[in-house]
């Protein structure tokens, strides 16, 4: 298991993005969370494997969604803690 933590930058915030993160991530059974960021960017945090790792991160660009439009996606690797059960949206 990894983990990566990314941030999605942006008309990502009021338009479902964290839902629509959150369920591709439920898809995949990753674990972690995903939050909006004081400065309109949006953090997620997934652990899972490699495999479902990178169909998430693929996923995240969301290019099929009308309303969401992701400019850039900033993706760091690194080992999986285990701290996550399930995927969640932080308020």
């Amino acid at each position: 298991m990894i983990r990566v933590t990314a941030v999605a930058t942006g008309k990502v915030q009021g338009v479902g993005y964290r839902q629509y993160v959150s369920d591709c991530a439920h898809q995949l059974g990753l674990h972690g969370s995903v939050q909006n960021m004081h400065d309109g960017s949006v953090q997620m945090i997934a652990e899972g494997s490699p495999a479902a790792l990178e169909d998430f991160i693929r996923r995240a660009w969301a290019r099929e969604e009308p309303v969401i439009h992701v400019e850039d996606l900033q993706v760091a690797q690194s080992g999986a803690t285990g701290e996550f059960r399930g995927f969640w949206v932080k308020w």
